[in-house]
């Protein structure tokens, strides 16, 4: 058979950068490239708008391949066995060993358990009954002392006669994470670290394959933090124990096999899957500068966990469709384990059928969507290996930042940590009430039928840590929170005002004029207003101010909003909130739109607010709660 080198579309002459850029500066027509089409994202980061095979010059390399260092695509050539974890929040062994087996029978491998109740073996042998070894793997949190549980993890396979090697997974040991969200040390600055060192010795010794540090980045990421700050400071934080115990005689061979890192995922679809390839790129050159005899030392277990930051209580199920695309990022980008947040974790203690659902989302991602088959699917792609190393840059740029502070417990106590991520969380919840972000059914189109008080269940607010010895706080403490909370709130506001016998606020949509921009505005009047949970009476549109203030005062809407053109309203406005305000002057009437020449005078003749895109949405609808007597 002759051989045939014809390439597709050779026919088709190449066209260059050069001349992409003239057809594109063409096609603007004068407007500026950078506001555009360039998206600066809150990294610091320049994504353009596509691109070329010279993007990856000097990126990809013959290291470029699947579990060769630095990693970057990965520790192993052969796909992508990530595995599912679910966490089992009781601490009740008897219970939790229930749960754990009936998951890990429908497809969950890692398993999550609260160890607050494991004083003994016999306690262990309760709560691991039945669980296979080594097919399960273990994430094991909430001990009162690692160390202690360490012993009893080594003292209940030597009792079961399973080999040491056969326990795998990881404690939730990190002293780091700790101090950020108690603002003080658990013993003291070196009592914590010494147990550092303690530990990865008693794992090396007793549980060679339980990594026994895991450094939480979620929570930088559920606090507002950026991808890259994230980043930064988890391979600081890192990076701070491997120092220290290469200082107390340890090696990086001993230290980074045990240690893990555990990243929140946003929806930031290509950013996250980015973000995880740039944080194997990042460890990898962490860890070299120690020397390591090992090259598997360049290694690092990356677990990943849904975020927080963006969840809602209202609309719950929309967090299923979210924490989907979250794990995919997560898979594609190489994650070792992956734990779904059940969707009304936020409201309530999650139950079998939000578990299920959570943990069936990654079974269809491998047993239907063959996820699992390939290793590094991104791998190759001009925009994602460009950002992967744009954030690997940025991050490393930052994290040197945090070392010539001393580290990061000397930025810690300096507040820098704190108030770097404080200041971005700020600046995203600004968005969000300004609806520059959407959070759908949030701050956009939400359903504003949807009462959601009777199915919240009283939780015991999580308590914060304490210290050893009760030790109050001495360092700003990092503030772990949802984005939609204050929206959360504002609507549960609503609903206990209506419960405690107040009348859910009408709002009565006064359309009149131009048809299609009195639908528009009454369109986005709905959106508007539905998001503190009002009620909205739509309307086809009034020939004249009369008819309409009629049917606005027979409705007996606490709310009235114009709904016309900016022309319009030179005409119309002035009579309509006259005529209603001297029907009933306690009706607050607001005007769709923002005409700059008319707004000293409509102000003057009564009307309560304006509302448009670029209203404080939040801002506007606490202010009208206030009006409206619903207290906050």
């Amino acid at each position: 058979m002759e051989k045939n080198d014809h390439k597709l579309f050779s026919e088709f002459p190449p066209v260059s950068t050069a001349e992409w850029e003239a057809k594109i500066i063409e096609d603007l027509k004068g407007a500026d490239y950078q506001k555009k089409l360039i998206w600066k994202t809150p990294e610091g980061i320049d994504v353009k708008p596509y691109y070329r095979a010279e993007d990856l010059d000097g990126i990809m390399n013959e290291s470029s391949y699947p579990g060769v260092a630095p990693f970057i695509r990965g520790n192993s050539a052969d796909g992508n066995n990530w595995e599912i974890r679910q966490e089992i929040p009781l601490s009740d062994p008897i219970e939790a060993n229930r749960i754990a087996r009936d998951a890990f029978a429908k497809g969950a491998i890692s398993l999550g358990f609260d160890t607050s109740g494991i004083l003994s073996v016999n306690d262990l042998e309760v709560l691991l009954k039945g669980i296979p070894f080594p097919e399960a793997s273990l994430y094991l949190g909430a001990a009162s002392s690692y160390p202690t549980l360490l012993k009893l993890i080594s003292g209940y396979a030597a009792k079961r006669k399973l080999p040491p090697t056969f326990i795998r997974g990881s404690i939730d040991f990190d002293p780091i994470s700790y101090i950020l969200l108690s603002g003080n040390f658990w013993k003291s600055q070196e009592d914590d670290l010494a147990e550092v060192a303690e530990i990865v010795k008693l794992g090396k010794e007793l549980l060679p394959n339980l990594k026994v540090i895991n450094v939480n980045g979620q929570y930088f990421h559920n606090a507002g933090a950026t991808l890259v700050q994230e980043l930064a400071f988890s391979m600081a934080s890192a990076n701070e124990y491997l120092a220290y115990c290469n200082g107390n005689g340890l090696t990086v061979d001993d230290v980074s096999p045990r240690l893990g890192f555990a990243f929140g995922i946003g929806s930031n679809y290509f950013m996250e899957i980015a973000k995880l390839r740039a944080a194997r790129l990042l460890w990898s050159r962490i860890a070299s500068q120690y020397k390591p005899g090992n090259a598997d030392s360049l290694k690092t277990c990356l677990h990943s966990t849904t975020s927080h930051w963006n969840k809602t209580v209202y609309d719950p199920h929309v967090n299923i469709l979210r924490t989907t695309t979250e794990a995919m990022s997560a898979i594609l980008g190489g994650a070792n384990s992956v734990l779904i947040t059940p969707f009304d974790t936020f409201y309530k203690d999650a139950d079998d059928f939000s578990e299920r659902i959570a943990r069936n989302q990654q079974v269809i991602l491998r047993e239907e969507a063959y996820l699992g088959k390939v290793a590094d699917a991104g791998a190759g792609s001009y925009y994602i290996e460009s950002l992967t190393h744009s954030i690997a840059e940025a991050a490393w740029k930052l994290f040197l930042e945090v070392e010539e502070m001393g580290g990061m417990i000397e930025a810690i106590k300096k507040n820098f940590i704190q108030e770097s991520i404080e200041k971005i969380a700020s600046q995203r919840l600004s968005d969000i009430a300004n609806r520059r972000t959407f959070i759908l059914g949030t701050n956009q189109y939400p359903n504003t039928g949807e009462m959601m008080l009777g199915k919240i269940q009283t939780i015991d607010e999580e308590v914060e840590p304490e210290s050893a010895d009760g030790k109050p706080a001495i360092f700003k403490k990092l503030e772990i929170g949802r984005g939609a909370e204050a929206f959360d709130d504002l609507r549960l506001n609503t609903e206990i005002f209506v419960n405690e016998g107040g009348k859910r606020p009408a709002v009565f949509l006064l359309t009149m004029g131009n048809l299609a921009m009195r639908k528009a505005r009454a369109m986005f009047s709905t959106n508007f207003f539905g998001c503190a949970g009002y009620e909205i009476i739509d309307n086809n549109g009034f020939k004249t101010v009369e008819e309409g203030v009629r049917a606005a005062i027979s409705s007996e809407a606490e709310i009235v909003v114009i709904c016309s053109s900016d022309e319009e309203y030179a005409e119309i406005a002035s009579p309509l909130v006259k005529a209603i305000k001297d029907q009933n002057d306690k009706t607050l009437v607001v005007l769709a739109g923002y005409p700059k020449e008319l707004i000293e005078s409509l102000k003057n003749d009564g009307f309560d607010e304006f509302i448009h895109v670029r209203s404080n949405l939040l801002e506007t609808l606490r202010n009208i709660q206030k009006k409206l007597g619903i207290a906050g």
